[in-house]
């Protein structure tokens, strides 16, 4: 005899299509799930470890910042040094030419004549003094033009003064100023 199979087979068959579609779909969603999560924990962790990296070089720019603001207040100062050493080397090369300068002022004051002030700027005296007469004025300018210490000197102005109740004598005061030949006359000391 046949055999005739009457059960829905095809409805079976769908139900089976089914489950099993389903059970595909359940099985790449957990696996899609799982390898969006790993990619979730990776780029996660990769994200962790560049900004402790960005830290740590945030960190480091910041203490390398703090050596370049030491180094250039050391270079200052440094610098500001070399300028104070300079100076005193300066006034220990030239502590025997002031004194030569003084001992040459004295030589070429004349009789009836003193100075008020003296003035050193660079290579320029500047002097204020008081004379008896033009004569001894005349006479300092002829001195401090010999001199080998002194050069261009210029009386820059002369006036009369009375002193006291007798008209007669008067005093003359005067400022002048003088260039320093220095260079040749430190060979010599």
């Amino acid at each position: 005899m046949a055999h005739i199979n009457l059960l829905p087979w095809r409805e079976r068959l769908r139900e089976e299509r089914k489950r099993e579609f389903l059970t595909i779909l359940v099985g790449v969603v957990i696996i899609s799930g799982g390898i969006l999560f790993l990619v979730h924990t990776f780029f996660t962790g990769e994200i962790n470890t560049q900004m402790a990296r960005n830290d740590f070089v945030r960190t480091e720019i910041a203490v390398l910042d703090e050596r370049v603001v030491e180094i250039t207040e050391l270079r200052q100062q440094k610098e500001d040094i070399r300028a104070r050493m300079n100076v005193i080397s300066d006034l220990q090369g030239t502590r025997p030419v002031i004194v030569r300068i003084f001992d040459e002022l004295v030589k070429t004051l004349p009789d009836g004549v003193f100075y008020s002030s003296l003035n050193r700027v660079d290579n320029t005296v500047s002097i204020e003094g008081v004379a008896e007469s033009y004569e001894r004025i005349t006479e300092l300018l002829r001195r401090l033009d010999e001199s080998d210490w002194f050069q261009e000197s210029d009386l820059d102005e002369i006036s009369a003064v009375p002193s006291g109740e007798d008209s007669i004598l008067e005093a003359f005061t005067f400022t002048l100023s003088l260039s320093l030949q220095l260079q040749d006359q430190q060979e010599e000391v």
